[in-house]
């Protein structure tokens, strides 16, 4: 049987680069940046005052001048004004660009008001204090966000701030999730007492949106003939089908057969882990892949997040994330020889530790336990007792 290690080594060797395209930035939000955006002019672009007050020529500190002349007063936006001696000065708002003949900022709070004049308060005055020096951050031409990374609301910020109207960003695989059996009826539908409502099909619908992938819906009955022709769609229109259910044993699980049929090659069949230990990986000849998760639900969410997810971040070009550890906060057993994703709920210690707290539901069918979970915790195949206080990686699927 695929080990986990193994079949995470298998679906990440069949990452793909899907190409790229440019779309304005303020639709670029959580997309992957595929280009290096650079600084259009000097960061600041002029001498930027950073407190309200008044600006002076530091020559003057050092003639020991500490009352002067208000010239006028400057705001942000308005062309720098020069004094012409040296006890002049400039009353000047934050923001605003500091001319060359001025070189120091003192703020309100040390300087006092009359009559058209400032005097200095007995405070100590250091040369280009309250200043933001002219490409002090960045120079022209200097990349100011590397490529590689996802689109946060910071990059959105820098984008805007060179004036980058349009991002170059890496295209998103065309997705189908597609569920199968005769038992599924659609939420809208009253269920009869041996029927259940689909929730696989949108709870991976829901975790794909939060990463920009809008993925499409369809559903295949316990029928050979529909089934071959349903895949034989998706085959033709989709890079990658993520199905859920219909991979087992069953007499009606024709999904396997269609598969073979359709010339998609199995990878791996069967994981030892436990939820989905039926998970099925495959790939078409014209390299569609193809993930064909466990129907109970709790299985279909871990295997979204533990290979699926991954893989879309290998595919576009972002690197494997920081793995993520916590502290198990209870005794654990368990026994079979599987690879345990263990729902756990997140907590930070007053001491800063992240700890996980087991939640023992009812199996890979339960669900309604999902919603108060955080994360997996994955544990070790190779042993079946977990103490407390002991540190293992956990998948997160809840900000914590």
């Amino acid at each position: 049987m695929t080990t986990v290690e193994q079949a995470e080594k298998l679906i990440l060797a069949e990452a793909k680069d899907f190409g790229m395209e440019t779309i304005p930035f303020e639709q670029a939000l959580d997309r992957a940046l595929a280009e290096d955006i650079k600084a259009d002019r000097d960061l600041p672009p002029f001498n930027r005052v950073t407190m309200d007050g008044i600006a002076i020529n530091y020559k003057a500190i050092q003639s020991n001048i500490s009352v002067f002349k208000i010239k006028t007063t400057q705001a942000a936006g308005d062309e720098p004004v020069e004094t012409g001696r040296v006890d002049e000065c400039i009353e000047i708002m934050t923001g605003a660009a500091l001319s060359p003949s001025l070189d120091t900022v003192i703020q309100y709070e040390n300087i006092r008001i009359n009559n058209g004049e400032a005097t200095i308060l007995n405070t100590e005055i250091k040369k280009g204090q309250n200043l933001h020096l002219k490409g002090a951050d960045k120079r022209e031409g200097d990349i100011v966000v590397c490529s590689g990374q996802i689109i946060t609301p910071a990059v959105i910020s820098v984008a805007a701030s060179v004036g980058k109207r349009d991002l170059m960003v890496r295209k998103l695989p065309r997705v189908v999730v597609v569920s199968s059996g005769d038992e599924l009826v659609d939420i809208g539908v009253e269920p009869s007492p041996v029927q259940i409502r689909k929730s696989n099909s949108y709870t991976i619908q829901a975790v794909l949106a939060q990463h920009y992938l809008r993925a499409e819906l369809a559903h295949i009955p316990d029928d050979p003939r529909i089934t071959r022709e349903k895949i034989g769609n998706c085959l033709q229109n989709y890079d990658v089908i993520l199905m859920t259910g219909g991979i087992s044993m069953g007499k009606f699980d024709f999904i396997p057969k269609a598969l073979e049929e359709m010339q998609v090659k199995t990878v791996f069949h069967k994981v030892s882990q436990r939820p989905g230990k039926p998970f099925w990986f495959g790939k078409h000849e014209s390299g569609v892949l193809v993930f064909a998760f466990p129907g109970n639900p709790v299985a279909t969410f871990m295997c979204l997040h533990r290979y699926f997810l991954p893989w879309l971040r290998a595919s576009q070009r972002l690197g494997a994330k920081p793995p993520v550890y916590a502290v198990l906060d209870k005794d654990f057993t368990f026994k079979p020889e599987l690879q345990y994703f263990l729902q756990v709920t997140l907590k930070f210690s007053e001491e800063g530790k992240l700890l996980a707290i087991p939640v023992e539901g009812n199996g890979s069918g339960d669900f309604a336990n999902l919603a108060d979970t955080d994360a997996f915790m994955e544990l070790p195949m190779e042993r079946s007792e977990f103490k407390r206080g002991e540190v293992f990686r956990v998948w997160p699927f809840n900000n914590i």
